[in-house]
């Protein structure tokens, strides 16, 4: 993004939904002249033109888009009025019919007429430095159109709501009660006088830091709720891997083949399940081979058990014993750490469930399925969302989703310790002074109270042009 980051007086129009033809479309402008460049180009069904500065904000009107005497459109104007709009400025929206043609003819007539094609962010931006919102609420708008299941919908809007931002700043403002007792320290050095209370400040860093902690523990969850849990489909060579994530996609998204090893690479897709958006990974069998392709794909599978949060071991009714089993599942658990481990036996549409529900019945978290037939499917994925910690479908608390905010609260954490530990050793006031700015200079980049540049475009740059 070019731009300088100042209160701009000109006038941005974009195209508000996506591009290509459909049934409407809707094209915003904002800015100090918005309502009267639209009133060059609306006019009723006779021709007049539609007066729009003395209508009310936040009303709705019908009329003509026109180039002289060429209607190019009937449409539905929306007027917003500052400050009660999302920008803070005046706003104005057109709908019209989705044609593409239609769309570059309005374009083109509102920038002939003192219109600017906006820049990505600009309208974000332009609410952000109008102070609608503050920039941790930015970034949950983009969260929020990029929002693809139930959860992720539901902590963008929790945060776009300000449920993060406000826990924020009533640290922050905690910290700079006591951190102005601190500067005032440092006016009367000389003097040797303590204004601050150092075990009233410690108790309260202790509180602040229990906090933060709490936060940055929740971005994990926030991450997954964002990205997608991953899932690792494992087993050996011909348990049915890849007939099992193509059900789960309900589409022929990985090769079957009788013959083993056919999987020599991951397969990556996504689902959402109940509201929670899964990312199933198909790996390569797992297996001794001489194959130097193959074994380059059994490695990449142990690196996806790795990553993913759950494991699911998929094995052959037909093949292994209880034994070969307890054996193999403690090797997968050797390599998955603290993921969940959900083991799967297929192929059951040819075997008697209850012997093999009795030859397997001392093994923990196993389903019975065949992926084949899709028995049994619903009753995995209802167990997938089971073993997914259960915040995820009623988020209750503050959950932290993006990778910027959980560094800033890192810095913000690990200067509040050293604040700790010069309190402890006695450190002099400007030391922990210069530790406790940048701590609040940490919280500050969370919500844009402290800020740049660099850091403006990096964010409002990856937003889509319109928003």
């Amino acid at each position: 993004m070019s731009q300088n980051y100042i209160l701009h007086n000109d006038t941005i129009v974009a195209l508000a939904t996506p591009h290509g033809s459909g049934a409407i479309a809707v094209i915003r402008l904002s800015g100090e002249k918005s309502i009267a460049i639209t009133e060059k180009i609306f006019f009723n069904k006779k021709h007049k033109p539609i007066s729009l500065a003395d209508k009310k904000s936040h009303t709705l009107h019908f009329g003509l888009i026109c180039a002289g005497e060429t209607i190019i459109d009937e449409v539905l104007v929306s007027v917003f009025k500052n400050p009660n709009s999302f920008t803070g400025e005046d706003s104005v929206e057109i709908s019209c019919h989705g044609s593409q043609f239609i769309q570059q003819q309005i374009l083109q007539l509102l920038t002939k007429h003192g219109a600017r094609m906006a820049e990505p962010g600009e309208f974000t931006l332009r609410g952000f430095l109008r102070g609608k919102f503050d920039l941790s609420q930015a970034e949950a708008v983009a969260d929020l159109v990029s929002s693809n299941s139930a959860v992720s919908h539901q902590v963008a809007m929790q945060q776009m709501r300000g449920g993060f931002s406000s826990k924020i700043k009533i640290l922050r403002n905690k910290l700079i009660d006591f951190a102005s007792l601190i500067e005032l320290e440092l006016d009367f050095s000389e003097e040797d006088v303590e204004f601050a209370n150092r075990t009233e400040l410690k108790n309260l860093i202790t509180s602040i830091q229990h906090i933060l902690e709490k936060l940055i523990d929740s971005f994990e969850l926030g991450n997954v709720i964002k990205n997608g849990i991953p899932v690792a489909i494992v087993g050996k060579p011909n348990a049915g891997k890849s007939t099992l994530l193509n059900i789960l996609l309900q589409e022929e998204r990985a090769i079957v083949s009788e013959i083993p090893g056919t999987t020599r690479d991951t397969i990556e897709d996504e689902i959402t399940i109940e509201g929670v958006l899964f990312r199933f990974i198909d790996t390569a069998g797992i297996r001794d081979t001489t194959d130097v392709i193959e074994q380059i794909g059994v490695n990449k599978a142990l690196q996806a058990m790795q990553k993913s949060a759950i494991v699911i071991y998929l094995f052959d009714a037909h093949e292994l014993s209880k034994q070969d089993l307890i054996l193999e599942t403690q090797k997968i658990q050797e390599h998955i750490g603290n993921s969940q481990l959900l083991i799967v036996c297929n192929k059951i549409d040819t075997e008697d469930l209850n012997e093999l529900q009795q030859e397997y019945d001392e093994i923990e978290n196993i389903l019975y399925i065949s992926a084949k037939t899709h028995l049994y499917i619903d009753d995995l994925k209802t167990k997938l969302v089971a073993l997914f910690d259960n915040r995820t479908v009623n988020i209750t608390e503050t959950v932290v989703t993006n990778a910027r905010h959980a560094e800033a609260l890192h810095k913000a954490n690990t200067n509040l310790h050293r604040v700790i530990e010069g309190l402890s050793n006695n450190l002099q006031t400007d030391l922990l002074a210069q530790d406790i700015r940048y701590a609040l200079e940490a919280l500050g980049q969370i919500t844009g109270e402290v800020t740049n540049e660099d850091l403006l475009a990096n964010i409002f740059g990856k937003f889509c042009i319109g928003k």
